[in-house]
Parts: structure tokens; sequence; C-alpha cells
């Protein structure tokens, strides 16, 4: 993640902490990412959540299943979801901003945070780059 090369890793997480960022890891049984025509399925994945100010990363390491989605298959089959639920696009994107979504008014705090600009500036710049944050701030900057 740092290149931390010989870094021992009990003073790497030590450095994590003093900059805010908080790793642990999940105990996940099967993990699933839905694309437009295949599911990926982890089984047995080692999953980590790393929050760093207030983004939460998930970094799945594994080897995945792949299956073909069926014509009637569909990203909401199973019912039910849970609240951790990530959707990501054929692109890799999470998000949902194709599907008219509302850009959410965290993402429109942090662009403009970060890119010292209005909200009704930030929500713009979302909505320009269908919701895809690292954009939008370079737009603009």
């Amino acid at each position: 993640m740092f290149g931390g090369g010989g870094m021992n890793p009990r003073k790497m997480k030590q450095m994590m902490k003093q900059m805010g960022i908080d790793v642990s890891e999940i105990d996940a049984e099967e993990v699933i990412i839905r694309t437009a025509d295949e599911e990926l399925v982890f089984s047995d994945a080692q999953v980590t959540q790393m929050d760093a100010q207030g983004q939460q990363t998930y970094q799945i390491v594994g080897e995945p299943e792949s299956r073909a989605l069926g014509p009637g298959d569909t990203a909401g089959a199973s019912g039910a979801r849970s609240e951790d639920t990530v959707d990501v696009d054929a692109a890799g994107e999470a998000g949902g901003e194709a599907d008219g979504e509302e850009i959410p008014d965290s993402d429109v705090e942090i662009v403009a945070t970060r890119a010292g600009a209005s909200e009704e500036e930030a929500r713009e710049a979302l909505e320009a780059e269908n919701g895809d944050l690292a954009s939008a701030i370079s737009r603009l900057e």
C-alpha cells in the first residue's frame, strides 16, 4: 500500500493510526461481485476493511469462481441485501449514477472540501463525472 519495503508491520500499523486510517479484518464467508454478465464468487476470501477519513475501502484476497449470469438473473435476484452491500458496475466502480440515483450529500461534501469549491460546484462536477469522486475533484482543481 505504501511501499513499506522491509518496514516492521507494527510500525506500519502505528503510522496508519497516526494518519487516521483504521484497518480491520472481516470474517467473510463469501464475497460476490456482480457485473452485467457475470458473478465473481470468492469463497474463503481474506477481506480487509480500511476506514480513512470516513471513506471505507475493502480489499479482497482470494481466487474467484466466475459464474455467467443467465438472461433471467438480476443484481437483486436474492431479494435480501446487507447494509454493507456495495454494487459494483462492469467498470469496477462502486455507485449507481447510471441508474439515475441522486449523488449522496456526503460525496458532494468530500469533493467540495478537497477541491475548495462550493457544494453546488461540487455537485455539478460529480454529475458531469457520473459520481466519480476523483474525477470530480480533478475537474475542479
